[in-house]
């Protein structure tokens, strides 16, 4: 049963897009997929309204999905929360494990990273110079 709040305890779905930076669809999307740990208020009207809670939940689901967290995951995550306490233990090997998938990817991020400044430094002194001279050329005969 949806409870109905006063709009100062509350906030409209587009304000919760403007903090959130998500979407009204993609705020939808979220209570159709059950990623929010508790039930979306309405007021009399059917309009959906959020709680500080609510935003500060899914600000949590907007980096965990940003930071690559599989939506199966995230649902698994909420769904855990939801649950309340007693299975910590599972949160804990969720976020764990994409959080070494997250020290994964920036490890090779940064190698990325690496690689491309050295580029833009060969390129960098190359332009300086005003020559071409030892930068690769797929047109060149031999090469």
């Amino acid at each position: 049963m949806a409870t109905i709040e006063t709009p100062t305890e509350s906030l409209g779905i587009g304000e919760v897009a403007d903090r959130t930076g998500l979407s009204v669809h993609a705020l939808r999307f979220y209570e159709r997929e059950g990623l929010l740990v508790g039930p979306v208020h309405r007021t009399a009207g059917g309009r959906r309204r959020y709680s500080p809670t609510d935003v500060d939940w899914l600000d949590i689901c907007v980096r965990l999905r940003e930071s690559g967290m599989p939506l199966g995951e995230l649902k698994r995550f909420a769904e855990l929360v939801r649950q309340g306490p007693g299975n910590e233990p599972e949160r804990l090997r969720l976020l764990d494990t994409h959080q070494r998938r997250v020290e994964d990817q920036i490890r090779a991020l940064e190698e990325c990273r690496s690689v491309i400044a050295r580029k833009v430094g060969v390129y960098a002194e190359h332009v300086a110079r005003g020559t071409a001279a030892g930068l690769w050329d797929p047109t060149a005969p031999g090469d």
